[in-house]
């Protein structure tokens, strides 16, 4: 399926407009198994990934479809809760043909907050993507450009053109290296998985970096597979944060806690960045630039910095 054959979608001049939540844990769920969103949710989990492609056998894909779809529907439906709300996404298997796009169809309705696509090449992939959900939103009533797409980098091609993946579309904000081990990035790159991740850090780097040149707002990375190794977890979720991501994706309910804690910034951080931003407006009120703030020289950058991350945690 090319997307050469088919004319711009309906949201794509649009889906720009469309604020997005920013989102430090994305935990996967098989699409066979929807009767788990409660566990994801208990978890706070800051959204779900309900999973129609690796996770669901051959056989049980059209099953899989119509309970997400179900899912979805009674997300929907019920009554608005408060903010932070557990968003909804879901893992579509390949566009390779129509059968991608008759999953799309079945799935893009009121109640889901993205779509997670599966062995994105190049940027043609994503514009296929990009018009098939305009015109799904245009089908089910709902504004251009509402679903996120979530575009996974899991081929060498697909990495190493990041940044013009990322720039493909508006409705892109949630992009970056999936590094799991034995999965199909290690195989696309072939390099050794160690828990330490040190074999993958400048391939998460430079692909943050394409995404972050392109305008996506919430870089994502993942994943940690050793469902009992916490310890583990934190030290790469923390090499991650480090990095400049903003979140992870997770394979069990476990894991969400710790990335959450990770993924957020503790009261202590906080409280510097407001009395940053107080000890800079003090001086600029005095007819000075810079100020020396806890032994450091700070000045308007960094309380410019500093108010994004107040405004971004609701302090």
């Amino acid at each position: 399926m090319s997307s050469e054959a088919y004319p711009e979608g309906p949201a794509e001049a649009d889906a720009g407009m469309v604020d997005r939540t920013p989102l430090r844990s994305l935990l996967f769920v098989p699409g066979t198994r929807t009767d788990w969103l409660p566990k994801a949710r208990a978890a706070s989990a800051d959204a779900a990934v309900l999973d129609l492609e690796d996770a669901v056998p051959a056989a049980d894909k059209l099953a899989a479809r119509a309970q997400v779809a179900d899912a979805l529907a009674r997300a929907a439906a019920a009554p608005p809760e408060q903010p932070g709300r557990m968003a909804l996404f879901v893992r579509v298997n390949p566009l390779d043909g129509w059968a991608g796009a008759e999953e799309l169809r079945a799935v893009v309705r009121p109640g889901l907050a993205g779509i997670v696509l599966p062995k994105v090449r190049s940027a043609q992939d994503v514009r296929l993507a990009d018009r098939l959900l305009g015109w799904c939103e245009q089908e089910q009533g709902m504004p251009p450009g509402r679903v996120a797409l979530v575009p996974l980098l899991e081929t060498a091609r697909g990495l190493r053109e990041a940044y013009d993946i990322a720039r493909a579309a508006s409705r892109i904000a949630y992009l970056g290296a999936l590094t799991a081990p034995g999965g199909d990035v290690e195989r696309a790159v072939g390099y050794r998985w160690s828990p330490e991740g040190t074999e993958t850090v400048a391939l998460r780097s430079r692909v943050l970096l394409d995404v972050r040149a392109a305008g996506v707002p919430y870089p994502v990375s993942g994943l940690w597979t050793r469902v009992g190794d916490l310890p583990g977890l934190r030290a790469f979720a923390e090499q991650n944060r480090s990095l400049g991501y903003e979140g992870m994706m997770a394979i069990h309910p476990s894991h969400v806690p710790v990335i959450n804690e990770v993924f957020s910034p503790s009261s202590a951080e906080l409280a510097r960045c407001a009395e940053l931003i107080t000890a800079v407006e003090a001086a600029q009120r005095e007819g000075t630039g810079a100020v020396t703030f806890r032994g450091e020289m700070v000045d308007e950058a960094m309380a410019h910095t500093a108010r994004l991350v107040l405004e971004r945690h609701g302090a």
